[in-house]
């Protein structure tokens, strides 16, 4: 996932061998984090994917028989751009039986975190405890614009509190936290490794290759979903969740 009008992937494959070894506390609840008790290995986890305006129109039925059980959809950037696929996608997922949700690209140096939330929402954002909508999700990680400023040119402190006000809205306009989305290097260098998050928030990982998704930055101690690569049998890019088909469910209604 990243920015649409230029063309872009995630550059967490790059960041990989930067994961270091950052300290693990913290807890989620049950609506965040798979349960304890119920082991999954990678092949039986359910498969799912992302895609934005680069995917164009995607073949839904397609990626259902190739696997996918949900995907989450690109919505927005900062205040002023929206995936002018988004409808088709999104509708299009859930009419072939797609667990979906939105997701948003955060430019925190744009505007302020409540004020791309609200955007968000506007523009596909919600959520409801229907059991096939997933959270909203707010993608933030390196600057895909300006490499010399990686962090937006926020400091630690600020960078806590745009996430902090970005989750806030999202919980007053819809009722859930949102996903975080980052790679454990960002959050480090931009958040000083904050765990302000982890114990409400459901962490969306990215680090890509098959040896799993090392490990977790900010506290947290589950991943929700994984994103371990950008190509694959399903479009855009590929990721699991880590639970059960049913667990999928039962996260999306917030249980």
């Amino acid at each position: 996932m990243a920015r649409d009008r230029i063309p872009t992937r995630r550059r967490a494959g790059a960041l990989a061998a930067a994961l270091a070894a950052l300290t693990l506390a913290g807890t989620l609840t049950a609506a965040h984090a798979p349960l304890a008790a119920e082991p999954h290995s990678r092949g039986s986890r359910p498969r799912g994917h992302d895609v934005s305006s680069h995917q164009k129109r995607v073949d839904w039925w397609s990626a259902r028989a190739e696997g996918a059980r949900f995907v989450y959809v690109k919505a927005t950037e900062s205040t002023t751009y929206r995936n002018p696929y988004f409808t088709g996608q999104y509708n299009g997922a859930r009419r072939a039986g797609l667990v979906r949700g939105a997701y948003h690209f955060a430019l925190p140096n744009r505007s302020s975190g409540a004020a791309q939330a609200a955007y968000f929402v506007r523009h596909g954002g919600g959520w409801r405890a229907d059991g096939v909508t997933l959270p909203p999700a707010l993608d933030i990680e390196y600057n895909p614009y300006d490499k010399h400023h990686k962090c937006y040119g926020l400091s630690r402190k600020r960078m806590v509190r745009w996430i902090r006000s970005f989750s806030d809205e999202v919980r007053r306009d819809t009722g859930r936290r949102p996903v975080i989305y980052t790679t454990a290097h960002w959050w480090a260098a931009c958040t000083g490794d904050s765990r302000a998050f982890s114990g409400d928030h459901a962490l969306w990982i990215a680090s890509h290759g098959s040896s799993g998704p090392g490990r977790l930055p900010g506290g947290w101690r589950y991943w929700t979903f994984w994103q371990h690569g950008t190509k694959g049998r399903l479009p855009g890019d590929q990721d699991l969740f880590d639970g059960s088909a049913t667990r999928l469910r039962a996260f999306a209604r917030g249980r």
